[in-house]
């Protein structure tokens, strides 16, 4: 479902003329996704279907890259979707492991109705450690195979290796998500100084002002390789509760920068092996990335998944988070053995409800009593009872309307005799 407060928001988006304004949307339902879109219409260039995102989020949602077996409920979508908007629609999908089926792919989206592709070189299965090398290869083919534009995405991480990319796939267009988080002027080939695109960035959130959990996230990826020398400002950063106070760090993380700036000595070379000083703009490469992009195991590489299972309670085994979890609550252990077991919904996998009467968690169980006007008890959702009050309602009114007809019925017959009466007297 959409927000109520949707259309109010893309009131408040910026005026950006010279530029073209996308709005995407993840969805599973065609009509939802039209009745959300259509809200969006008149304040962007394009409405997107997000068909890329390989979260656990979206895989429990049922959505982003958990579709991309799903082609006629994609189609359905999309079709839809041009037949209501007056804007174009376009996908950002993510990649098979075979070639041949992300062409086919591709093309059964270009014939739906998708008139701009973006195509993500990844599988949905690449992702955190073992998020390997984006294939630029499937990206060139998809390329080749349709006669849309075709937007790249994966491996951007400086301006050269978006030309890089441009020459060696024949795209219109590249996309970068975590280069661009990580250095905002990788577009323009600069590497601004930390603080600065810090600062830059904190303007526009006063200007157009988001949760406080957005700015903290952004600001862990622009200023990851510092947090990594100044352990103090990370923890300053994840416990600030005002925006003013992380200006307060962004200043503080400045002077120990230009500090640290005025004490170098000459001829002295970055440290880990980054291309420039931590200060500086510049990308992130994940440990444990692949050349070859494969996204099978291999030694030395875990995923996060395998890392939670060894996890008993050892501060040494624990991740950074749940450490902090650990100090506020010393009793509170993370052994998986020791996790409680539920029951999961029938359509989504979510724990559900104990006393819900369809056997799913309170958001599949809502979407799915207010389709069937159905009540449960167990999530306190009274569809049908309210819906029954209601017509009983407009029944009582439609009883008191003609109560109060047949009464002005009866005292116009009434008026209508007494004047008849006055009217024979003074006759």
């Amino acid at each position: 479902m959409f927000p109520p407060h949707l259309s109010l928001s893309l009131k408040l988006l910026p005026d950006y003329s010279t530029s073209l304004w996308f709005s995407q949307f993840c969805a599973n339902d065609p009509e939802v996704f039209v009745q959300a879109a259509l809200l969006a219409q008149d304040y962007c260039d394009a409405i997107d279907l997000n068909l890329g995102c390989p979260q656990m989020i979206a895989k429990r949602g049922h959505y982003g890259a958990f579709l991309q077996e799903e082609w006629d409920l994609l189609q359905r979508m999309i079709l839809l979707a041009n037949e209501k908007l007056s804007v174009p629609i376009t996908c950002k999908i993510r990649v098979f492991p075979d070639i041949d089926k992300t062409v086919k792919y591709a093309q059964m989206l270009e014939k739906a109705g998708c008139q701009l592709l973006t195509v993500h070189g990844r599988t949905k299965e690449q992702k955190g450690p073992l998020a390997g090398v984006a294939s630029w290869e499937h990206i060139q083919a998809v390329r080749k195979a349709v006669n849309i534009p075709v937007f790249a995405n994966g491996n951007i991480q400086c301006l050269s290796d978006v030309e890089e990319c441009i020459r060696k796939t024949g795209v219109h267009g590249v996309m970068s998500a975590e280069g661009n988080l990580h250095n905002p002027a990788l577009f323009e080939g600069r590497n601004p100084l930390v603080w600065e695109m810090a600062e830059e960035y904190l303007e526009i959130v006063r200007k157009y002002p988001c949760p406080l959990s957005y700015v903290r996230a952004h600001l862990f990826k622009l200023w990851h390789h510092t947090l990594q020398v100044y352990q103090q400002l990370r923890e300053e950063l994840a416990k600030v509760k005002t925006l003013e106070g992380i200006v307060d760090v962004n200043r503080e993380l400045k002077l120990r920068c230009q500090e640290e700036i005025a004490n170098q000595k000459e001829g002295e070379k970055p440290k880990e092996g980054l291309p420039f000083f931590h200060w500086i703009c510049q990308p992130y490469i994940r440990p444990g990335c692949r050349e070859n992009g494969d996204s099978g195991t291999e030694k030395g590489v875990r995923g996060k998944r395998a890392l939670e299972e060894e996890e008993d309670g050892n501060s040494e085994l624990l991740s950074k988070n749940k450490q902090k979890k650990k100090l506020r609550n010393p009793n509170k252990s993370f052994d998986p053995s020791l996790k409680p077991k539920y029951a999961k919904c029938d359509q989504c996998g979510n724990p559900k409800g104990n006393k819900c009467v369809f056997n799913m968690c309170r958001g599949c169980c809502k979407k799915r009593a207010f389709k069937e006007v159905a009540d449960c008890p167990g999530h306190g959702l009274l569809f049908k009872t309210k819906y029954e009050k209601s017509l009983s309602w407009q029944h009582s009114q439609r009883g008191i309307q003609t109560a109060d007809i047949n009464q002005r019925g009866d005292a116009q017959v009434g008026e209508t005799a007494v004047l008849k009466e006055a009217a024979d007297s003074t006759g």
